[in-house]
């Protein structure tokens, strides 16, 4: 291995992982602890802020630096990728918005607060050029990142919680996963006061912040992360039990309906649909688009909500005299 690709790789051990022992880091690359305190010297030299500490327990890390790296990035062109990184987060893709929050919270971590502030004032005059419903709820940089980083440490993190009924609880997790589901973020976490698992939307994280508490991760009660936050979302009491007989087969509505609701035979030529929602537009989104016959049981909400739809859509369809 050149030095130059082995310096690269050392870079790339530091970022993803907190704290690195200097025997361990070492055994990585392949290389002895003397080759390894030149290399972490050079880079020093060029900037990087690489943190050493002496004795038992010491090593290495990647520590928040007073200014980037030189021949790196400048300050523009930091902005610009964190900017464009969270437009990624927010996309459409559940995969590339993985990746880019990974390289995302890879960047902020050693970024100056002049630059994070910064990115943070063109968030508040950036307009989404994409389709806005295609997007999911991204909260401010320092909370997405603070809490990534802490899921890939293995760290303690404290914040300010917002209910769905708008009431404000502090909550103190073990962090274990950011996934993202139906256009929204969500954490997975131990909840220490609550001794369980939790879900929490990340656009209701505030003052998120790591409390450099470490903690045996749990293996996560679900093969799947983003199908236990779906399975969490669905135990959930709805505002709205949505039920509809749909003039289809169960197969046929069940490709259309997917996780949205759940679908029962009735015969070879119809079912029966029942969506749980705090949201009528999204129900009567779903059901318009399943292109069949339906019948709209209830609840009366949804019956009127579901009619004043159809006269506004009726009404702007007549043909001109």
């Amino acid at each position: 291995m050149s030095t130059g690709t082995r310096v690269l790789e050392l870079l790339g051990l530091l970022q993803n992982r907190r704290h690195w022992p200097g025997h361990e880091l070492a055994r990585r690359l392949g290389i002895s602890q003397r080759t390894l305190r030149r290399d972490i010297n050079g880079l020093q030299e060029l900037g990087y802020p690489i943190t050493a500490t002496r004795g038992t327990g010491g090593g290495y890390q990647l520590s928040p630096g007073a200014s980037l790296p030189p021949l790196v990035l400048s300050e523009d062109e930091a902005a610009a990728i964190v900017m464009g990184l969270q437009e990624i987060t927010s996309g459409p893709s559940p995969m590339s918005a993985d990746a880019a929050l990974s390289a995302m919270a890879k960047i902020v971590q050693v970024l100056p607060v002049r630059i994070r502030r910064r990115i943070d004032s063109l968030r508040a005059v950036a307009v989404p050029a994409r389709n806005p419903e295609a997007r999911v709820g991204v909260t401010d940089v320092a909370t997405l990142t603070t809490l990534a980083l802490a899921c890939r440490d293995t760290e303690t993190v404290e914040f300010a919680y917002r209910t769905r009924t708008g009431d404000t609880a502090a909550r103190t997790v073990h962090p274990h996963h950011i996934v993202r589901v139906d256009n929204r973020l969500y954490l997975i976490a131990w909840d220490l006061g609550r001794a369980d698992w939790r879900t929490f939307r990340v656009d209701r994280i505030d003052d998120a912040s790591r409390t450099g508490t470490t903690f045996a991760p749990r293996p996560l009660p679900a093969g799947d992360a983003v199908e236990y936050v779906r399975a969490r979302i669905r135990a959930m009491p709805a505002r709205y039990p949505v039920r509809v007989t749909v003039g289809a087969a169960a197969e046929r509505v069940r490709e259309e309906i997917a996780h949205y609701g759940t679908v029962e035979p009735i015969d070879d030529t119809s079912c029966r649909v029942e969506i749980a929602t705090d949201s009528l537009d999204w129900a009567t989104f779903c059901v318009g688009a399943l292109k069949a016959p339906v019948v709209v049981h209830g609840p009366p909400e949804a019956v009127a909500y579901m009619r004043a739809w159809g006269r506004r859509l009726t009404a702007g369809t007549h043909e001109s005299p």
